[in-house]
């Protein structure tokens, strides 16, 4: 119904802002990601927004980017999941930090977000894994592309004590066709050297 708003910034209050539109201020809430890159009170500001209707209110959620939003949307598809725990999820990660935690099916990523436990997260990782791929094509080209074998080589690496951040930079410098038992060889040759 409103797809998008283009006015004035009014207020700042996170996670909500006032935008005046035309003489109509819109309260609106938004993601943290998009909270710091608003500009100052008085400026003009363009989001992209998703209404959710309820039968006690009407809120009006905004994002920075289109990919934002269409994360966000997938996020309320998701059983159990409110507009109050995607705007959490989209709070505490940005929407490549998500994809990449999809990809790598990483639930600690995700269970460090308030309001999210280790049940939730790993449902979120299984509802996502396919979809979200599908609908931020760029975002999810531009995170870390996984498949079955980079997947058990990333496991196997943090069983073995590595964290995250070195097993993704070991997965980097390997061959994207690279077998599991070889890519894990590979990859520890490569961090023995770091």
């Amino acid at each position: 119904m409103i797809g998008r708003l283009t006015g004035s910034l009014l207020e700042k209050n996170p996670p909500q802002i006032l935008l005046d539109v035309g003489g109509v201020g819109y309260e609106v809430e938004v993601p943290m990601s998009t909270f710091y890159n608003l500009p100052g009170t008085g400026e003009r500001v363009s989001l992209a927004t998703h209404l959710v209707v309820r039968e006690d209110a009407h809120i009006l959620y905004g994002f920075g980017t289109e990919d934002e939003r269409a994360a966000f949307r997938q996020l309320l598809k998701i059983s159990g999941i409110g507009a109050r725990t995607a705007l959490a999820v989209l709070s505490g990660l940005s929407v490549a930090e998500l994809t990449q935690a999809v990809a790598l099916q990483e639930s600690g990523r995700l269970t460090k977000i308030p309001g999210i436990g280790k049940k939730t997260a790993e449902r979120l990782l299984l509802e996502l894994r396919d979809k979200l791929a599908k609908t931020l094509p760029g975002v999810a080209s531009g995170a870390i592309a996984v498949g079955n074998a980079q997947s058990d080589i990333v496991h196997a690496l943090l069983a073995l004590g590595y964290n995250e951040k070195e097993a993704a930079a070991a997965l980097k410098n390997l061959p994207a066709d690279i077998g599991v038992s070889d890519g894990i060889r590979a990859a520890l040759k490569l961090l023995s050297k770091a």
